[in-house]
């Protein structure tokens, strides 16, 4: 059973809203992971994509690849405009040394719509698009084999598959050989799921773990005033754990006691000019050594 920490870089700045963080430099993110006691990191959108470049600023701060994000269009757009993209991915991934490719269905998503409600008016795929999308995946898992790795499909807020139901059907309708799951505790808690069931009825699935947590005052507010994914981030719907309503501890037991090996990555997408990256790294760290001891 080997667990390592990372932390994604949308911390310190946010892919979807490159003014947050924009002042942020990739030099100060990737040394304030390091310093604040991260052993591994994700890809954003200032990181150099020559692998020889990039190991070069991450070796000499101990920080491996955990992974990366990869939007998927198998909804909306030919699959062999996906595999294309998909494959650049695939082999950059796999020049940093990362296992697994986090995946995430973009088609009819609402998650990077400024003024679309995030509750009200998520995507529904018809049983049309659940066919698309289930082959596709595997598929993309098929290539994913190639380079020895496996895809890990990222359940959103914002997009099709966000529930637990949507999560079951695509478990239930996909090749445990070809696809599998990322758990992250933030978008299951903010969908209003439990994410203890989920984690154990997936367990044998899941080989990536994002850990976010959910500031509830802000969660109500999101749903009251129906704002958008994005602007329930900017008001810090998110945060790091030990920061929000989420008990870490059982989730923590059944992760121990399931034997999972990979990465844990802390997330908390947030303004950092309201959240110092680096306190709030340190925090995040601090409260994850209370309650692994890792």
């Amino acid at each position: 059973m080997t667990i390592n920490l990372a932390i994604a870089p949308i911390v310190w700045t946010n892919d979807d809203m490159p003014e947050l963080g924009g002042e942020n430099t990739f030099e100060q993110c990737i040394s304030e992971m390091a310093l604040a006691g991260f052993t591994g990191t994700e890809i954003g959108n200032k990181y150099p994509r020559d692998p020889e470049v990039l190991a070069s600023y991450l070796d000499p701060r101990g920080l491996s690849v955990a992974s990366a994000w990869f939007s998927a269009f198998l909804t909306t757009k030919p699959f062999a405009e996906t595999e294309v993209e998909f494959i650049k991915h695939r082999d950059f991934l796999h020049a940093m040394g990362a296992k697994v490719i986090v995946v995430s269905e973009q088609g009819h998503s609402v998650q990077g719509q400024m003024n679309t409600p995030v509750f009200d008016e998520k995507p529904v795929f018809t049983d049309a698009e659940w066919d698309l999308l289930t082959s596709g995946l595997e598929k993309l898992g098929e290539l994913a084999a190639e380079k020895d790795m496996k895809i890990v499909y990222h359940h959103h807020m914002g997009t099709g598959v966000q529930t637990t139901d949507e999560i079951n059907r695509l478990m239930d309708n996909t090749d445990p050989e070809k696809v599998s799951l990322l758990f992250d505790t933030g978008h299951l808690v903010f969908s209003g799921e439990n994410p203890l069931d989920i984690y154990e009825t997936h367990k044998d699935r899941i080989f990536h773990i994002h850990f976010k947590d959910i500031r509830p005052e802000k969660m109500a507010q999101v749903k009251e005033e129906k704002m958008s994914f994005l602007t329930g981030v900017k008001e810090g719907v998110f945060t790091v754990p030990g920061d929000g309503m989420i008990d870490f501890t059982p989730i923590w037991e059944a992760i121990k006691a399931s034997g999972y090996s990979g990465w844990i990555v802390v997330e908390a997408e947030q303004d950092p000019a309201k959240a110092n990256p680096f306190l709030y790294a340190k925090k995040a760290r601090e409260y994850i050594k209370s309650v692994t001891a890792i």
